[in-house]
């Protein structure tokens, strides 16, 4: 049980549950906790669509409301490399554990089916995101004009 603003909340985490609809909602809530905002690097209705046909999507959710997302594809059944498209947390509920635990069972399954990494694009601006992969182990492996590739070994 978490306490938000004095409200009680009983966070409940979840797998690939979330219709194509929660997820547009939620990226549209949260939209502009992304550096850069994320409705200036994709079209978010398409974006949504994407995520939930192809990812697999690890959830928090609270009251009926999704607040925290990780989306990650484990689509290379080959190169056993997964890819996280997205990570996010309502601003009220962050700082409460909540992408460590969301992370968590991401980097479990991956691990459990065998998969032997696992990547990421964060921009390079995003000091608090870097910061959390990193304490997963995360390391940079190259970057782009404003984004850093970080990839962890899952084996």
């Amino acid at each position: 049980m978490v306490n938000i603003k004095n409200k009680k909340v009983n966070i409940k985490y979840k797998i690939k549950t979330a219709s194509t609809e929660e997820i547009f909602t939620f990226l549209f809530q949260s939209k502009d906790d992304f550096i850069p905002p994320l409705h200036e690097t994709v079209n978010l209705n398409e974006y949504s669509g994407k995520i939930s046909e192809r990812a697999l999507t690890f959830e928090a959710w609270d009251n009926g409301q999704m607040i925290g997302l990780v989306a990650a594809y484990f689509n290379d059944p080959e190169g056993r490399i997964g890819f996280i498209t997205s990570i996010n947390i309502i601003k009220d509920y962050m700082g409460k554990g909540i992408a460590t635990k969301l992370m968590n069972m991401c980097l479990t399954y991956g691990r459990q089916n065998n998969f032997k990494e696992i990547e990421l694009e964060v921009n390079s601006k995003n000091k608090k995101a870097i910061k959390l992969y990193e304490k997963f182990g995360f390391l940079e492996s190259g970057n782009t004009d404003e984004d850093r590739v970080m990839k962890l070994k899952l084996r």
